[in-house]
């Protein structure tokens, strides 16, 4: 347990300056990128033209990436306050991962699938190396921890857009792969810091976040895929 305010101040000063040069690099590839990104109409689909198919998959694709932030969140909750329920929360983290993987097997093979469990199995424990230095509050660490998991984050989203790369462009995935560490990483500060006002407002950008990210992917396979969904 934190006994005292005094060690989150301290992780909070250590983590701000991170936060606010991601928070600036994120505004100003959104600015360039906003243009760019609706034009291709990422995550839309005509409610008159959605099949029962792609409603039940687009539905599935949110329920997944839900239980990512969900469990997420309940990892950092735990960690912050050394609960005894860590252990069995992180086992379930990493379960998800392997069900977001399966998801894209039907379409990108069981190597793809595979490949993208061990991708996002590396953003769950690059998280917890990141939480684990900032709560022993070494500035070195957390530095190194942060460049890796950003590294990670740009990773998956290469991935990605190498599997399909005419409606997950590069620069896209990234962006939206960026926003999510970005959040996240403010979400464990302003929990480690005790800041639980900000921490419920940080799950709310990213529920927002994530939602939309989710139907990015599910739209990107159904174009990609279309007699899969007829």
């Amino acid at each position: 347990m934190i006994a005292d305010a005094a060690p989150g101040r301290r992780i909070t000063a250590m983590l701000a300056g991170f936060l606010a040069v991601a928070a600036l690099a994120l505004a100003v590839s959104g600015a360039h990128d906003s243009a760019a990104d609706t034009s291709h109409g990422h995550g839309a689909m005509s409610p008159a033209k959605i099949t029962k198919k792609q409603a039940a998959f687009h539905d599935a694709m949110r329920k997944l990436w839900e239980d990512h932030i969900t469990w997420t969140r309940l990892a950092i909750v735990s960690f912050a306050h050394d609960l005894p329920d860590l252990p069995a929360t992180e086992a379930r983290l990493l379960d998800n991962q392997t069900d977001i993987g399966n998801a894209i097997k039907p379409y990108y093979g069981k190597a793809a699938g595979n490949r993208l469990t061990s991708l996002l199995e590396e953003h769950i424990t690059g998280a917890v190396a990141l939480l684990g230095a900032a709560k022993a509050g070494d500035p070195s660490l957390i530095q190194q921890r942060s460049d890796e998991w950003y590294a990670n984050g740009n990773e998956i989203a290469d991935f990605l857009s190498d599997a399909n790369p005419r409606h997950w462009p590069q620069r896209m995935m990234r962006r939206m792969m960026k926003g999510h560490l970005d959040q996240t990483l403010s979400e464990a500060t302003h929990r480690l810091g005790g800041d639980y006002a900000a921490d419920i407002r940080d799950y709310e950008e990213i529920h927002h976040h994530i939602l939309e990210m989710a139907d990015v992917l599910s739209a990107g396979i159904v174009e990609q895929f279309p007699r899969r969904f007829r």
